[in-house]
């Protein structure tokens, strides 16, 4: 069965092997050019020194500025996700949100 895979693998090959031949050709591209650009897309994966690309940044976070500030403790939100529980309680005990507000 392995032998079945492998004899299947290489007759599929050979027309690829024929094509890319044919595009050299057409190209006037040598082995060597082949073999140096192959080296030159490789050579960064199979390092480990870090030569190469550079690993892609992560995106910076933006900072937001906070939006409410609790007076008694200094605490603040921006007023984006789930409201603080200070905020909640606030609203609770029936304060608006809008005094918490920073000027």
């Amino acid at each position: 069965m392995k032998k079945q895979a492998e004899a299947l693998q290489q007759k599929q090959r050979n027309p690829v092997i024929a094509q890319i031949i044919r595009t050299m050709k057409e190209y006037s591209i040598t082995p060597a050019e082949i073999s140096a650009a192959y080296s030159k897309k490789t050579s960064p994966r199979a390092s480990t020194g870090g030569a190469g690309k550079a690993a892609p940044r992560k995106a910076a976070k933006r900072v937001i500025p906070a939006k409410y500030r609790n007076p008694e403790t200094g605490d603040t939100w921006t007023g984006r996700g789930k409201a603080p529980r200070w905020i909640s309680e606030a609203e609770a005990q029936g304060k608006k949100r809008e005094q918490f507000l920073i000027a």
